[in-house]
């Protein structure tokens, strides 16, 4: 095999991850119509691409999953994908000029299955990057509906919205899908007061359990996508998003805990084991340290995570954190910033290695 080419460009891309979506669920084709609160964070998923001139035999494609440990070549075009099908199908979607080869490194701190939007923030992070491989720019409602296209056309999957938009925006997030996939996003603007307090107050605990959606999130969608629009397990999921806005233009840190934990039982509602066991210890414990709301991130399941709003006493919240995860070794304190930016992309110096 040829040695590698000479190094081009590196490209370098972040994208926020997702937590306390009010409203979930609304997000999808078989809720014609919705709405969604959502709050973008760092931890960030990080994608670099180094590019360089295709040579001889070399790969195309390299692809290296920092946190799976693994490191393989792809060639273009396939239509078939293997070990990381998102990764895959995007740099696809995307394409790559000829004359190049690249080598895209993935990395977040995030937990896979902490039901925070993480692949779509890997998603979107990579179009983004990709993007700058070719004439012209997408801005951040294209990548957004890019990604949520693989994710449908390409892989088949049942897949939301919101994750995508969080994650290509950044900040606080009002989401009004008029008609799948299609939607208005309304950035929740508020003074820096609020928005400290705000960080201030939320935790993010993972369970330690990956996020699981098949047997019971099937049996969800089923029963949702026959009922239709007008599905009145819909209508509180709705009204959540719309009470989680406003509480937060007024600072109603009291009305912003009641939407998330109103937003909770509504999931539950759509089946009770979307709320599950680890899910309500966790629960049991804020509620017992003064928490003002909970939120089961994501879709709910087995895993996944949830999000707390503590009230103003900080000492409280680090008390609780510490019970929390006293209480099972693998539930997990994830420390979270809200995120005022969303794609970012820029390029470092090429240094050759």
């Amino acid at each position: 095999m040829s040695p590698p080419g000479r190094l081009l460009r590196v490209i370098n891309a972040t994208a926020p991850i997702r937590i306390c979506d009010n409203g979930g669920w609304t997000d999808t084709w078989f809720a014609g119509q919705g709405k969604v609160f959502n709050l973008a964070v760092y931890p960030y998923a990080e994608v670099q691409v180094r590019v360089r001139e295709q040579r001889g035999e070399t790969a195309r494609i390299t692809i290296h999953a920092e946190n799976y440990g693994q490191r393989y070549s792809i060639e273009p075009p396939r239509g078939t994908y293997d070990k990381h099908p998102l990764l895959e199908a995007a740099i696809e979607y995307m394409g790559v000029p000829e004359r190049l080869a690249i080598e895209v490194s993935l990395y977040s701190e995030a937990p896979s299955g902490c039901s925070t939007g993480t692949s779509a923030a890997v998603s979107v992070a990579l179009i983004g990057a990709l993007d700058w491989l070719t004439p012209g720019r997408m801005c951040p409602h294209e990548v957004a509906l890019a990604a949520q296209r693989i994710e449908t056309e390409l892989l088949k999957q049942q897949c939301g919205i919101q994750d995508q938009i969080a994650s290509s925006y950044g900040g606080i997030n009002s989401i009004e899908m008029f008609r799948y996939p299609y939607a208005a996003v309304s950035p929740v603007r508020v003074p820096d007061p609020i928005w400290w307090e705000l960080e201030g107050r939320l935790s993010l605990i993972y369970v330690g359990e990956a996020h699981s959606s098949s047997e019971v999130h099937q049996m969800v969608i089923r029963k949702l996508e026959n009922a239709g629009p007008e599905a009145p397990q819909l209508k509180p999921l709705r009204l959540t998003a719309e009470k989680s806005r406003d509480a937060l233009y007024t600072g109603d840190f009291p009305a912003l805990g009641r939407a998330m934990i109103e937003n909770t039982e509504a999931q539950a509602n759509l089946h009770p084991a979307l709320v599950g066991p680890h899910h309500r210890r966790i629960i049991e414990i804020a509620r017992a340290h003064g928490a003002l709301g909970w939120k089961v991130n994501g879709a709910g399941g087995t895993g996944g995570s949830v999000t707390i709003l503590s009230g103003q006493d900080r000492a409280s919240k680090r008390a609780m954190i510490r019970e929390i995860e006293q209480t099972n070794p693998r539930y997990r304190h994830i420390p979270i910033f809200l995120s005022r930016f969303g794609l970012r992309i820029w390029e470092s110096e090429p240094v050759a290695s």
